[in-house]
């Protein structure tokens, strides 16, 4: 079952201080952020130990734990097989740096530790917000990277309630720290990717299917259609274009060129994305 995606919905805040609870969107949480807002309730900024913070929405359906395997979730990832069965961090490592870690007992420690972690999968917002994420602060510009959707086994067992985050600070969490025996799944919630959405923590186990389309896919900067749209747009006046009624005294005027740019764009993409089932990605 697929939720409505809806980037700019209202996010619940909750302050640590006078209990007020209250709904915000995202730009409101980034002027938060830079200390440019302050709690309705009691006038507390960001900069407090106890300030406000996004919390889980009540009406979330996630919140359902019957839900949780009937509805697809996402991940983003760099990794064209995620997530691979056959897991093994170890297998990329040069003698070099297996001497570097100490030998073969560490490695195996430490290969250990990194099969011990669990997945991640969240909203469709939380999957995008991690990609533009990791091209903004990780330095994968370049990276070619791949949305996942996933359906959960409709057998998996949902820890009880909600976490707040779990994560350490880059980003990894324990399987066993989070679902003890008998728990597949466990709900926590997100801070800075969809604040205030349900993400799940979980093991390989629990995953039935995924679904996989690569963003962007390899074929949508073909040299054939940069050719034409820049031969298109080059013959298009880049005067901006005056708009009438009420709407047009706040509204920046668009060019007939910027027009025609947007169009071209959208135009673009769509028919070239391909959907492959979990059966034909390499290890799953």
């Amino acid at each position: 079952m697929e939720r409505r995606i809806d980037f700019w919905r209202e996010r619940q805040m909750l302050c640590g201080r006078c209990d007020h609870r209250w709904r915000v969107d995202l730009d409101w949480i980034d002027r938060w952020d830079q200390a440019e807002e302050t709690c309705p309730g009691c006038g507390m900024t960001c900069e407090h130990e106890d300030s406000p913070r996004v919390t889980v929405d009540p009406e979330d359906p996630a919140l359902d734990d019957d839900g949780v395997a009937r509805f697809f979730w996402y991940h983003t990832s760099t990794q064209p097989d995620w997530p691979t069965r056959s897991f093994d961090p170890a297998a990329v490592l040069t003698s070099e740096t297996r001497m570097r870690m100490g030998g073969g007992e560490r490695v195996a420690e430490w290969a250990a530790r990194q099969r011990a972690k669990a997945l991640h999968v969240g909203t469709y917002e939380a999957a995008v917000h991690n990609m533009l994420r990791r091209i903004r602060d990780q330095a994968d510009q370049a990276s070619q990277f791949y949305l996942y959707r996933v359906r959960l086994k409709p057998s998996v067992v949902v820890r009880e309630g909600w976490l707040v985050d779990p994560s350490n600070f880059v980003g990894d969490v324990v399987l066993d720290d989070v679902c003890p025996p008998g728990v597949d799944v466990a709900r926590y919630l997100k801070y800075h990717e969809d604040p205030g959405g349900l993400s799940l923590a979980l093991g390989r186990n629990a995953i039935a299917s995924v679904q996989r389309i690569a963003v962007p896919h390899p074929d949508t900067w073909d040299g054939g259609w940069v050719r034409d749209a820049v031969a298109a747009l080059e013959g298009v006046s880049g005067t901006a274009i005056p708009a009438t009624g009420k709407p047009a005294r706040r509204m920046r005027q668009p060019s007939a060129r910027a027009v025609l740019g947007c169009r071209r764009r959208l135009k673009s993409g769509s028919s070239k994305i391909s959907v492959k089932p979990v059966s034909e990605l390499p290890g799953v």
